[in-house]
């Protein structure tokens, strides 16, 4: 039997000592009663901090990979005024409104389409387009763009659940006008769209060809292009030095819908700057065909997307680039970045100065990379700095740690001073 010295504290006790990880406290009874189950009472702060660390929290990225998939790829402030908000209310009658009549009316005068709406992801605005316009008939797909993105979102699967049917043309390395065109005028296909689909996160190279948007306007079907990561406008007015070179033929929203293409779909989250979305612009009647199905409800964002999403659009039309993060960075001279790695290596007393090349990421531009600046450290630092509050996350290659400066916000210089000052090899 254990002596009184040797019994742990009771649960709410220990529980009641956990207050300084920060959680509350329900979840430090169930901290509590995992330490003293597993006869390591001791352990219930470490296992409280560690449950802590798995919470969303801001982190601080020094990857140099500025559309981070694994950190919510483009940054961008959330609302959080705590305010009601007319999200579905027509302030001029009283009336019901609709979701649809703010932030998505603003994106579309951005891009020069008739309408827009909006869905929570660019999968859902593909999903959508499909069941309202294709459902039980064929869209024709070049075989080279029957893509599969991160986390399993397969082209040929995603036309599946819609309903409609895919149907191939072409080659997976060329693929002509004439091959959608056949396609199109063979009755025994029952063609209701063609589909362009953004590569996304590859490149086929060498022995190539495929159609440009303008060569496949007039089959007589809608015309829908995926361009997935979301270039409101390749002369980027937002921008005032005009558009990065990395950006050479990427395509853009407003230039598909001018070449001809009936919508254009593309994410909230990557060259757009915003939050995760995915928006269907373009025809005002097929707009609204989307609208109308059942299955925009179940997709719909809520008014926080919207309200964030509507603040990013006044942001483009008023062509001020620099009030959107995204482009903020994507656009900081390298000179600029230097003297801050300069800087932070004279206050830590630790690091090196080194040119780097980051990269756009989130699964666009996959071939593209542009001059940066950081600092290096010998040895992987890479689990010390994620244990930093705020966690620290870098890259190491060949037993170097290095930290991009162009996709750390200059707010954390300090932060990113102090947490090299005190790492040793």
């Amino acid at each position: 039997m254990a002596t009184p010295a040797q019994r742990p504290p009771s649960v709410d006790k220990l529980a009641r000592s956990l207050q300084e990880s920060g959680l509350p406290h329900p979840l430090l009874v169930d901290v509590a009663r995992e330490a003293i189950a597993a006869g390591d009472h001791e352990s219930a702060l470490d296992r409280a901090m560690a449950l802590q660390r798995t919470l969303l929290q801001p982190v601080v990225n020094a990857t140099g990979v500025l559309l981070h998939t694994n950190l919510g790829r483009a940054p961008w402030p959330s609302s959080d005024d705590g305010q009601y908000r007319n999200l579905e209310l027509d302030l001029a009658t009283g009336d019901r409104g609709s979701r649809q009549a703010h932030a998505p009316k603003l994106l579309a005068r951005a891009c020069g389409a008739e309408s827009a709406i909006v869905v929570n992801n660019c999968a859902a605005a593909v999903m959508l387009v499909l069941a309202a316009l294709a459902k039980n008939r064929s869209v024709a797909v070049s075989r080279g763009e029957l893509v599969e993105i991160g986390g399993g979102f397969r082209v040929p699967e995603v036309m599946e659940q819609s309903g409609a049917k895919l149907l191939e043309v072409g080659t997976t390395n060329r693929t002509r006008a004439t091959d959608f065109a056949n396609a199109v005028a063979n009755p025994d296909n029952d063609v209701a769209l063609v589909m362009q689909v953004h590569q996304s996160n590859y490149k086929i190279v060498g022995f190539t060809e495929a159609p440009h948007i303008s060569e496949l306007a007039d089959l007589g079907v809608p015309l829908v292009a995926d361009i997935g990561s979301g270039l409101l406008d390749e002369a980027c007015p937002w921008l005032a030095d005009g558009p990065p070179t990395w950006l050479a033929n990427e395509p853009a929203a407003r230039q598909t819908l001018e070449a001809g293409a009936s919508l254009v779909i593309f994410s909230g989250d990557k060259l757009l700057g915003g939050p995760q979305a995915g928006v269907i612009a373009g025809d005002a009647e097929l707009v609204a065909a989307c609208a109308r199905h059942p299955l925009a409800r179940a997709l719909r964002p809520g008014g926080l997307v919207l309200a964030s999403l509507q603040r990013l659009a006044l942001s483009y039309l008023e062509r001020d680039g620099q009030a959107i993060p995204f482009w903020r960075m994507a656009t900081i001279p390298v000179e600029q970045l230097r003297a801050r790695a300069e800087a932070v290596v004279a206050t830590a007393g630790n690091g090196e100065v080194v040119d780097t090349m980051s990269v756009p990421g989130g699964g666009t531009l996959p071939d593209v990379e542009f001059p940066s600046a950081g600092l290096a450290l010998p040895g992987n630092h890479r689990e010390a700095l994620r244990q930093l509050d705020p966690p620290v996350v870098a890259r190491v290659a060949d037993d170097v740690t290095t930290l991009d400066f162009r996709t750390i916000d200059p707010a954390h210089d300090g932060h990113v001073a102090q947490a090299i000052g005190g790492l040793t090899r």
